[in-house]
């Protein structure tokens, strides 16, 4: 029985990891998905990154949740509807229970304290700085999930980031707002008052909260990475991070409700420690959250081993082939020129992947990028005039002047003649073909197969 069970284990993870290849039925392989997806969430939070963030995040915001809503408070204060803050707040601190009232209090207390004439210019920049510092956490963290390494211009992020702290507030008591005032007319009353639709009615109030967090945690998830993200995507991370963050509250509630010994050990400061800790869950949730939303959109990156995908020498050759013959496929037939999420999707290859080839090839003026949102990748010049070699020896440098080149690492003359001969060997093989010719063949190949599906 001892001796079995790791060969259970091997046939288990051939099985789930081990068909990627293979045409499996829809249902199987939404289910081979699905699993793949949770063991990889799960690898995720036990590898700490997230954690890590989320504990960046938990810094941030308490410097920052007394000027973060000082704005709000500001903002809302010229709309009459300042006194709204408060609620929104206990709401947020329930898990905590009577500690929640008291931290709101002197969140509120602290707020109304702050005056903008008594702080003067620098003051207020410092203030406003310390505002945005959370957003820009918040996006930073974002975009280490989704594996975007280019931030947001700066014009960008502070318009974005001033929309969401001046912008936001306004919108969410508006919303509240006209609801009240539609649940108030005499009509909607009248139909509230038959028993079935008053039944339905109640039941959608239930999941009010639910909805609440699942659709700021879908406007996260869509408006804060600097990516494009799909709103199916967006949704269903939503969902995940919604529904965990509802339930993690209720959890969080029953445990501070019953344990004292915080109390005991911490005294005065065991109010602090529970909100950290309930700020950590928090964050916490919000990023596992964008993690599913990103698995969603992005299932290549579902494999097995840890960190981030390098390719071989092999591979690198490969895909930079594979990329220029299809751009130039494309270029030659006159179709749409492919941008990245596109690459992405034809090439089954992950994004960060993918986009170092990309680079390399750009940096040797082999492709260009248009001015398109998102860019779209087209040939630097006429692929005929592209040699096949030029290619391949593209992806063979990449990164060597950022690091080692060869004339640093000295090599006995038998290395450097053996080399040598491989080189002259891959010329001499592949010497005078084109891009166009690869592409070209490629096209011819592709349509043959079209013609042979036909007539079968």
């Amino acid at each position: 029985m001892t001796a079995a069970a790791p060969d259970l284990l091997r046939r288990l993870e051939r099985f789930i990891w081990g068909e990627r290849g293979v045409a499996l039925p829809a249902w199987q392989a939404g289910s081979l998905r699905l699993v793949r997806t949770v063991l990889i969430l799960v690898r995720d939070l036990v590898d700490g990154q997230l954690t890590l963030r989320a504990m960046s995040l938990v810094y941030t915001t308490l410097l920052s949740i007394v000027p973060l809503l000082a704005l709000s408070f500001s903002v809302l204060k010229a709309f009459g509807v300042h006194n709204q803050i408060q609620p929104m707040l206990l709401r947020f601190l329930e898990p905590l229970g009577e500690n929640g009232a008291e931290i709101a209090h002197n969140i509120i207390e602290f707020i109304q304290r702050m005056n903008v004439g008594v702080l003067g210019a620098v003051g207020l920049v410092l203030l406003l700085y310390t505002a945005i510092s959370l957003m820009q956490k918040i996006e930073e963290s974002l975009n280490y999930i989704w594996h975007v390494h280019r931030p947001r211009p700066l014009a960008d992020r502070f318009s974005r980031y001033l929309s969401v702290l001046l912008v936001g507030p306004i919108l969410v008591f508006s919303a509240l707002g006209i609801t009240a005032t539609v649940m108030r007319i005499e009509t909607v009353r009248g139909l509230l008052a038959i028993d079935m639709l008053g039944q339905v009615v109640q039941k959608i109030s239930g999941l009010t909260p639910y909805l609440l967090v699942i659709a700021a945690f879908t406007f996260v998830y869509v408006f804060i990475p600097n990516t494009r993200i799909r709103f199916r995507a967006a949704l269903i991370g939503g969902i995940a991070g919604g529904v965990a963050w509802q339930t993690a509250g209720w959890g969080f509630a029953a445990f501070v409700a019953s344990s004292n010994q915080y109390a005991a050990i911490y005294s005065s400061l065991a109010i602090l420690v529970l909100f950290m800790i309930w700020l950590y869950l928090s964050w916490l949730i919000l990023l596992f959250g964008a993690s599913v939303a990103f698995y969603v959109q992005h299932p290549e990156y579902l494999y097995a081993s840890t960190g981030e995908p390098r390719l071989s020498n092999r591979m690198r050759e490969r895909l930079a082939l594979s990329v220029m013959s299809l751009i130039a496929g494309r270029f030659l037939a006159g179709d749409p020129m492919p941008s990245l999420p596109e690459l992405t999707r034809l090439l089954r290859m992950p994004t960060h992947v993918l986009q170092t080839v990309l680079e390399a090839l750009e940096g040797r003026r082999l492709l260009l990028q248009s001015t398109d949102d998102p860019p779209l990748y087209l040939p630097a010049r006429d692929p005929s005039l592209i040699p096949v070699t030029q290619v391949l020896e593209t992806v063979r440098i990449a990164g060597e002047e950022r690091f080692f080149t060869p004339d640093r690492l000295p090599a006995p003359p038998p290395v450097d003649q053996v080399l040598e001969r491989m080189r002259q060997a891959i010329e001499s093989s592949v010497d005078g073909i084109s891009v166009r010719e690869l592409a070209s063949a490629t096209m011819a190949d592709a349509t043959a197969c079209q013609v042979v599906e036909a007539d079968d």
